[in-house]
């Protein structure tokens, strides 16, 4: 018999684990054993997806006939994702720059093989969203770490990029606002900044944008709105709660939307009819949609004030999304045996910084507060009789 390992590509044997993931596991099998689990390990929504949204998916379904539907969506979800930016950003979008995806993770598998040859180098911040790292390599391209600083607000900057694409040139640079893990946010400004920075280097822009309107203070900007060729891409994932109906978009440029359709049609065919029906629907949705982010916004509150007190109170500016990123080195520099242990001794699942950021997350790790203020309010109270 051949040797197993010999079966696997390099490509495929260089991609990293998503520890996330690895820990959402580890906490099913708790909780198929009996145990009680807290999940703030991974970015989900503990709301189901708007009531519209599923009355829409479940007419379409008693229609009886689920098809294909164009590679590039149906036409009246496109048409209204055009018209968000208008209501949401003043931006003008034409309907035919959208490109509905199989969540936004298609549309990054489209974004990078439509805009880089094999080799390119790409630029992305760190900590920052692993499945960058691992889709980049996977289609044998370099993710290149632009670690941040407290003293810029640990948002990537301009003069960052410059010095990271001297070093080695770069082909391009994917932010993401407000960001995982850390939940900080580019303002428009910076935004600029950085899109005029690619634009003299000759590199493609590409801005993650999937927790716009997961937002406490000032409100998300859009990279369309500082750079109209900028690659933009966002989800129904988070804001909207659909999280498993796999349905995103893309805002590309005229002179990709052919090349990404032709990737698309080989790759996926189309995103799945339902969910695109559910995902036009759920734009319908703002005042119920509300009402959950309100409910974030108080778990947000609660942990900043309580986790000081367990030690966990030194965390990024968590100005968007639902995370908190918190620096542990005074308990521990193994992120990963803590949040092993964190599950195991207090039922409290959280993702290892060595998730985000390979060089300096072994003292880091996310708590994901999606699951709103009752969650926060129990995984407080488990981690006070653990650390004690």
């Amino acid at each position: 018999m051949s040797d197993p390992a010999s079966l696997v590509s390099r490509r495929a044997a260089r991609v990293a684990p998503f520890l996330a993931m690895d820990v959402l596991a580890a906490a099913a099998r708790r909780e198929r054993q009996g145990g009680s689990v807290v999940h703030m390990e991974v970015g989900q929504p503990s709301a189901p997806a708007p009531r519209s949204a599923i009355a829409a998916a479940q007419a379409a379904l008693a229609s009886g006939r689920i098809p294909y539907t164009e590679a590039l969506g149906i036409a009246p979800l496109r048409e209204r994702i055009a018209r968000h930016y208008a209501e949401a950003y003043g931006v003008a979008v034409a309907p035919e720059r959208v490109v509905v995806t199989t969540g936004s993770s298609a549309g990054f598998v489209l974004a990078f093989l439509s805009l880089f040859d094999a080799g390119g180098r790409v630029a992305i911040a760190a900590p920052g969203y692993p499945a960058y790292r691992s889709v980049l390599q996977a289609v044998d391209l370099e993710p290149v770490g632009l670690t941040l600083r407290a003293e810029d607000g640990f948002v990537p900057t301009a003069a960052a990029l410059r010095a990271a694409h001297a070093g080695a040139p770069l082909s391009g640079l994917l932010v993401m606002s407000p960001a995982n893990p850390s939940g900080t946010m580019i303002d428009e400004g910076g935004l600029r900044a950085l899109a005029e920075a690619c634009r003299a280097l000759n590199l493609r822009f590409i801005s993650d944008e999937i927790y716009h309107g997961l937002t406490y203070g000032v409100p998300a900007a859009t990279a369309l709105a500082v750079d109209p060729d900028a690659v933009v891409i966002n989800s129904f994932s988070k804001y909207y709660c659909m999280t498993g109906w796999r349905i995103g978009w893309m805002v590309v440029p005229e002179a990709l939307v052919r090349p990404i359709e032709r990737l698309a049609q080989n790759l996926y065919i189309s995103a799945p009819y339902l969910s695109q029906v559910a995902a036009l629907a759920a734009f319908e949705a703002t005042e119920e949609l509300e009402l959950v982010k309100a409910d974030y916004a108080r778990a947000r509150s609660l942990l900043l004030n309580e986790l000081p007190s367990v030690g966990l109170g030194d965390v990024h500016p968590a100005d968007g999304a639902f995370y908190l990123y918190a620096d542990v080195a005074r308990l521990t520099n193994d992120s990963i045996g803590f949040c092993r242990r964190m599950l195991d001794e207090a039922g409290v699942a959280a993702t290892p910084g060595l998730d985000f950021d390979p060089e300096a997350g072994a003292h880091h790790l996310r708590l994901s507060f999606a699951g709103g203020e009752a969650e926060a309010q129990e995984a407080v109270r488990r981690l006070k009789g653990w650390l004690r």
